[in-house]
């Protein structure tokens, strides 16, 4: 039987985020967000040189920063240009949380003219996330229709 190019378990594409700790990190997502930890590497310096965690149907990667081999943290390169977007069933609830356990909020939770209902945040290791609830499916029409009402508000 031939292997598979991408391992069972594993999406097609995989974040792997770095954190100055990624300990702290892995306790974070599991505690607020609900996270798996399925596997964790430990240095002998014990810097996490890999972990990953399953928040959903998603598996994500992590470990501690490793500046000689430039795999540096956002706090370290002053931001990230990525946010990632994650559906839950109550975004208020998991946003109350994240804010409760050290995260920043960037944008606040809102009904979205696509449908969802989101909020941003940026977790206490740099990382942004955008939490939904998708709370209405949204015709191609009627986005049309909302986007344009959107970006007239949006740009005054």
């Amino acid at each position: 039987m031939a292997v598979h190019y991408t391992p069972e378990g594993y999406a097609t594409v995989t974040p792997y985020m770095i954190v100055k700790d990624a300990a702290a990190a892995l306790d974070f997502y599991v505690e607020t967000f609900g996270a798996v930890e399925l596997e964790r590497m430990e240095m002998p310096d014990g810097r996490v040189g890999h972990a990953e965690f399953a928040l959903g149907s998603s598996r994500l990667m992590l470990a501690s920063e490793f500046p000689d081999l430039q795999a540096l943290s956002p706090e370290t390169v002053g931001g990230t240009p990525v946010s990632l977007m994650v559906y839950v069933e109550d975004v208020d609830e998991l946003f109350a949380r994240a804010l409760a356990a050290g995260a920043t909020e960037l944008q606040p939770v809102q009904d979205q003219f696509y449908g969802d209902r989101s909020g941003t945040l940026r977790d206490p290791f740099g990382h942004r996330w955008t939490i939904s609830t998708h709370v209405e499916d949204v015709t191609p029409e009627e986005m049309d229709r909302r986007s344009k009402a959107w970006a007239e508000q949006a740009t005054g």
